[in-house]
């Protein structure tokens, strides 16, 4: 079976229908997400818990629902990341330093998928505590369907090599400097990360510095619109309708100097760009302001993850890379390197570029995604370099805090890997985001 291939009911929104409509079971949607898990999952590591048998119990109890013919989700698989909370299963967050207990109740974001008819079949793999761009965990490295020789990208790899391999057709991530839109332009996906308060906290109030959202990744823009909706309870989110004329800035130039550009990559943006053109908008290449936006972030990804490890019931499980990391984030706590002012600086730039324009396109990655390998076992500066090296341009708008995605732009005509392209707007602007996307992918 190919990577987006349903033979049982296609995209989520029509698999849903035929649930509602009678004409297939949740038992039947359930069985056949089971026997695509088992036959694929070895090959890319995915999943690290397949929940076969409460999947197959979640069905018949929603079957006997009475509200079945109103679930938006109804009978649709999904995958969860393995860092918030699902009712009976242990909340790994991709390290043995966490819990082994079950949790007792749903994180806010499964409450809701489980309200809207979906099924969760299974928690996705991601690096430890998602810090990092690659996703292996306990010897098991996650592969992209797209080329196995290559990582699935991360900190959601997992969910990503799921939907790209066609195991679900719609799973949950979440997005601390770009964790779900990299491992969706590694995997050839649709991810969107909506703007803060959107969706309910990624994981707690504290959790990575405020810079982590919920989001989603899909086969199709519409099925993620689908589930955004869910997530943030507003229905207008499924709404997909094309955008009045946007003013589109097209920025190909990475944050930093330091950043070689893969030619592709920068290809992929400007072919969004004239994709967009061709849909009527009124592209401009332009330069965003991103100012020391890049050392902003570098200073907070050590700092993010210290409030999930100060928690953590075995620290000194940790693995090596992650020690060092956290270290130098005590470190640059104590000296006090981040501060507020950096943010409301670079929100400042931005607030006034958008002034302009509607909509910013850039590259996703600036490079193709790094190998498949035990990345977790590999030093803290090669972790460190990979990840800066091939992932460059999204975790501004974690910084600020506001709304991007990543769309599907074509292949590498040398790695034979999927390019994207990135789109970002202000805060409210995921609407305009999900119609910009769906009018781009018609044209791809």
């Amino acid at each position: 079976m190919g990577p987006g291939e349903y033979p049982i009911g296609g995209p989520a929104a029509a698999l849903a229908a035929r649930v509602r409509a009678g004409t297939i079971t949740p038992a039947d949607v359930v069985t056949e997400a089971l026997a695509r898990i088992s036959s694929e999952n070895r090959k890319i590591n995915a999943f690290t818990v397949v929940r076969a048998d409460r999947a197959r119990a979640e069905a018949r109890e929603l079957a006997a629902r009475d509200d079945l013919d109103e679930l938006p989700l109804a009978g649709v698989p999904v995958a969860v990341k393995q860092n918030i909370a699902v009712a009976g299963e242990p909340t790994r967050a991709g390290s043995a330093a966490t819990s082994t207990s079950d949790e007792s109740v749903d994180h806010p974001v499964v409450a809701r998928l489980r309200a809207a008819g979906a099924i969760v079949v299974g928690l996705t793999a991601m690096p430890e505590l998602g810090i990092w761009g690659s996703t292996d965990e306990d010897g098991r490295v996650t592969r992209n369907p797209r080329d196995v020789g290559r990582s699935a990208g991360g900190s959601s790899g997992g969910a990503a090599a799921a939907v790209a391999a066609g195991l679900v057709p719609i799973a949950h991530g979440n997005d601390g400097l770009g964790s779900i839109r990299v491992p969706a332009a590694a995997c050839g996906v649709f991810g969107i990360k909506p703007g803060r308060q959107v969706v309910p906290s990624a994981i707690g109030a504290d959790s990575w510095a405020g810079l982590a959202e919920n989001g989603v990744l899909a086969t199709t823009v519409s099925d993620a619109a689908l589930a955004l909706s869910v997530l943030a309870g507003r229905s207008d989110l499924a709404e997909l309708r094309a955008p009045q004329r946007l003013r589109i800035g097209l920025a190909v130039a990475p944050p930093s100097r330091l950043v070689r550009m893969d030619r592709h990559w920068t290809a992929a943006a400007r072919t969004a760009g004239a994709r967009a053109a061709a849909a009527g908008h009124q592209v401009e290449p332009v330069e965003l302001p991103y100012g020391d936006a890049a050392l902003a972030m570098l200073l907070r990804w050590p700092t993010a993850g210290l409030a999930d490890a100060a928690r953590l019931p075995n620290p000194d499980l940790l693995q090596p890379r992650t020690r060092r990391h956290l270290a130098l984030g005590r470190l640059i706590r104590r000296l006090r390197l981040v501060r507020p002012d950096q943010v409301d600086r670079t929100e400042a730039r931005m607030l006034e570029f958008f002034e302009d324009f509607d909509v910013v396109i850039t590259p996703t990655l600036a490079a193709p995604p790094p190998k498949a390998r035990q990345w977790s076992r590999r030093g803290w500066a090669a972790n460190v370099i990979s990840s800066v090296r091939y992932a460059p341009f999204t975790g501004l708008w974690n910084l600020i805090g506001w709304p991007a995605a990543s769309v599907p732009m074509g292949v590498h005509p040398e790695a034979h890997t999927p390019l994207a392209a990135q789109l970002a707007g202000p805060p409210g602007s995921e609407a305009s985001l999900l119609g910009l996307a769906a009018q781009l992918e018609l044209s791809n």
